[in-house]
């Protein structure tokens, strides 16, 4: 099959996720900047999903690009993280609605190892889909970097019940070392 849908589609559900993220952003209650300012958590939550999604999304193109055809087992595949990304809206809403309470904060953890988990599920289901020595399989090789941060984020999901800002803190190491497009299929294409 041609990927031309799936990336349509991907875009698509993409927009709507990053959309839902800013609606649920409550307006400030007044007019001061004080007002502002007592909303600048929900801020960084909602700047640190929307990297988070962009990531997903900027991968996520990269990865097509290195892909030539897609099967039933890749659409399901694709599927299953737009399910998980589509989480993120739920999550920093919950995390803002709780002050960045413990179990809503290991939650959005939980959606960022999923996701992560997903994306992995896809990677490998294009590569069967495309050969083994096909380009993308060729670029990400083992995907060690992939790895790292899933152990980064399975490890800020308990610390999350510890202090949730150090949990935070991890989320956010984890999108800047994914911050830049990745590399490896930029040189392969």
């Amino acid at each position: 099959m041609d990927k031309g849908r799936l990336e349509a589609f991907t875009d698509g559900v993409i927009a709507i996720i990053i959309t839902i993220m800013v609606l649920e952003i409550k307006l400030p209650q007044g007019g001061t900047l004080a007002a502002l300012t007592s909303g600048l958590p929900v801020f960084f939550a909602y700047a640190l999903s929307y990297v988070n999604v962009g990531i997903f999304w900027n991968n996520h193109h990269h990865m097509l690009q290195a892909t030539e055809q897609v099967d039933g087992k890749v659409l399901w595949a694709n599927l299953l993280l737009l399910f998980w990304i589509s989480l993120m809206p739920f999550t920093i809403r919950w995390m803002d609605e709780t002050h960045f309470a413990a179990t809503p904060t290991a939650s959005y953890g939980v959606d960022l190892v999923m996701s992560a988990l997903s994306y992995l599920l896809l990677e490998k289901a294009i590569m069967a889909c495309n050969g083994y020595d096909s380009k993308l399989a060729r670029a990400v090789g083992n995907d060690r970097k992939a790895t790292i941060s899933l152990v980064v984020y399975a490890v800020a999901i308990p610390l999350a019940y510890y202090r949730p800002w150090i949990a935070i803190a991890l989320y956010l190491l984890n999108a800047m070392v994914w911050f830049v497009p990745d590399q490896r299929i930029e040189k392969i294409i």
